[in-house]
């Protein structure tokens, strides 16, 4: 049975380890960016934007926690003024106590992430990412710790993030040995004399940690570790855990552009399309990135791509897709990210027990036929 998160930061731990923020384009700025992580949670709201209508509803809801696709902050702010809109929804969410976080492109890019899922909805077989990435970055600490004293120092950074490894935590490796140091006349050792070599009976821990995590980590080590100057080391690995961005398949066999597109509306419920046709006029081989991709069209090109689907793209790149011969075919920003966002709330509530859980009521797409 699922432990129900108790705190923002119990959910935020959740979701990094659903959505690696390691996996975030660099430009983006994800994670927890209001709030305090100590609070408690009993109530989620997931949203593709945070408005102020959907703001307000949140608030009049009495949510603890709004996980919002798009970050509510991408650039430094200067001031906060209840004349600004902006400013003015977040000092109400403030005031109210509703944390917000953000996954955004460690959404997209992962590898049950949205890209993923509008892949497999359309039917993509030999799914990978359109533009594969580097992977998680990720770091193993290793400390040298008095047997007596290693349960302490592994709940201390356990407690800071380290310790998860996928829908595993409290992740560690324990080697026992002796350890040998002799301290100078000016040292205060916890064990033994100054000037006198000394052997003690220690382990080697070592606790995978992401980069995200990794100074928390290392501060809770040291402040829990009993030795004045403790023996430890960083060792930096990759792991390719689906990362890289969009994704990249076929379909089981060719169709006319048409039936294409008349699957697509079936699928994302979306009607009003907009599209380069391929020259070839047929679909076999699929892109997919959803919000705003149309940076990767050449991406798209170079794996060998018959159409390139995206949420919205500029008016450039469709001429770019037609002199390349490409098709392209924009599905809608709302439309390509706004479903991934009620399973998400699906999942946490499936996650956890104890919490209520919903995806914004009032978000509706901005733009609507004239």
């Amino acid at each position: 049975m699922s432990v129900a998160p108790t705190t923002v930061n119990d959910l935020v731990r959740f979701l990094e380890r659903f959505a690696p923020t390691d996996l975030a384009e660099d430009w983006d700025n994800v994670g927890l960016l209001v709030g305090d992580p100590t609070r408690a949670v009993r109530k989620v709201m997931t949203c593709l934007t945070l408005t102020p209508d959907v703001a307000a509803e949140a608030i009049a809801a009495q949510a603890d926690l709004v996980v919002t696709h798009h970050p509510v902050l991408f650039k430094p702010i200067q001031r906060l003024v209840a004349s600004d809109p902006q400013s003015r929804m977040l000092m109400d969410l403030i005031a109210a106590h509703v944390a917000v976080y953000s996954p955004h492109t460690a959404y997209d890019n992962d590898a049950e992430g949205i890209n993923q899922q509008l892949a497999e909805a359309l039917g993509l077989q030999g799914i990978e990412p359109l533009k594969p990435g580097q992977g998680v970055v990720r770091s193993v600490i290793v400390a040298f710790v008095p047997h007596e004293h290693v349960e302490a120092v592994q709940q201390a950074v356990w407690n800071a993030g380290g310790g998860q490894i996928g829908e595993y935590s409290e992740c560690s490796f324990i080697t026992p040995g002796t350890g040998t140091f002799r301290g100078s006349l000016d040292s205060h050792p916890t064990v033994g004399q100054p000037g006198r070599l000394e052997r003690v009976e220690e382990v080697r821990l070592e606790i995978t940690c992401s980069e995200r995590c990794l100074a928390p980590a290392l501060k809770a080590l040291y402040d829990a570790h009993p030795y004045e100057e403790p023996a430890v080391d960083v060792y930096k690995l990759e792991s390719p855990l689906g990362g890289g961005a969009g994704r990249v398949g076929n379909l089981p066999e060719a169709l006319p552009f048409a039936e294409f597109v008349a699957h697509v509306r079936s699928q994302l419920g979306y009607r009003e399309l907009q599209a380069v046709p391929p020259a070839s006029g047929l679909v076999r081989r699929v892109g997919i990135v959803c919000g705003s991709g149309g940076e990767f069209l050449k991406q798209a090109l170079r794996r060998g791509c018959d159409l390139f689907l995206t949420g919205e793209a500029r008016f450039h790149a469709a001429l770019e897709a037609k002199a390349a011969g490409i098709g392209l075919l924009l599905a809608g920003h709302y439309a390509t990210e706004r479903p991934a966002l009620e399973r998400l709330a699906e999942r946490i509530a499936a996650e956890s027990t104890g919490i209520e859980t919903w995806a914004s009521r009032v978000e509706r797409d901005p733009l609507e036929t004239a």
